[in-house]
């Protein structure tokens, strides 16, 4: 009867983790769905919800850390963050909504006040591309802090697609946050420090 017991217990605990697995891809796809309807009503409600991003050292563009990720400055930057935001928020989906949401919580919080406190005075920071870089930063620092093989193949996989990518997105250029990008990765990597699971003795 233990063994039986066992079994059906191993049983729960699968059909656990199955479920926080789906539950993580559907915030993925709910929060792509936020961003693009989103952009479809600022654009044709001429509403200027962009206002709303990160305003550097300003007291009401703290809201922005908020809901900066989900505001984009057209449909090409929208496009540009889409498929990114879902392959690797994806990809730590499978390890759970809470450790989705953990990640995303970090990342933003991380992320927006680094930009708040350091990007220059008079600008408006909006985007998932903090987001992204926080994602992909998180897979690889996760990888290197496990030492987990299947986890590591993930962060190596992530530098190739996206390396190059990452490493642009760096570089300060009129016109992108970089400060956004900078931070954002910083907060994936704390990320994977916070989150890391205590290593076995």
């Amino acid at each position: 009867m233990a063994a039986l017991g066992e079994r059906v217990g191993d049983g729960v605990e699968r059909s656990d983790a199955a479920a926080s697995r789906e539950t993580g891809l559907a915030i993925v796809a709910g929060s792509l769905g936020v961003m693009w309807a989103e952009g479809v009503v600022d654009r044709v409600g001429d509403l200027d919800l962009d206002r709303f991003g990160i305003v550097p050292r300003h007291v009401d563009g703290l809201d922005g850390i908020l809901f900066s990720p989900f505001l984009h400055g057209g449909f090409d930057h929208l496009v540009g963050n889409t498929v990114p935001f879902a392959l690797l928020g994806g990809l730590i989906a499978l390890s759970g909504a809470a450790r989705l949401l953990g990640v995303m919580a970090i990342v933003m919080v991380v992320g927006g006040l680094g930009t708040w406190l350091v990007a220059p005075e008079n600008t408006v920071h909006i985007g998932a591309s903090g987001l992204v870089f926080g994602f992909a930063a998180y897979l690889v620092a996760r990888g290197v802090l496990s030492g987990r093989l299947l986890e590591l193949a993930v962060g190596a996989l992530v530098l190739a697609v996206w390396g190059v990518t990452l490493l642009q997105g760096l570089v300060p250029e009129d016109g992108i946050s970089w400060q956004g990008h900078l931070f954002g990765a910083v907060g994936g990597v704390v990320a994977a420090r916070v989150l890391a699971p205590a290593r076995r003795q």
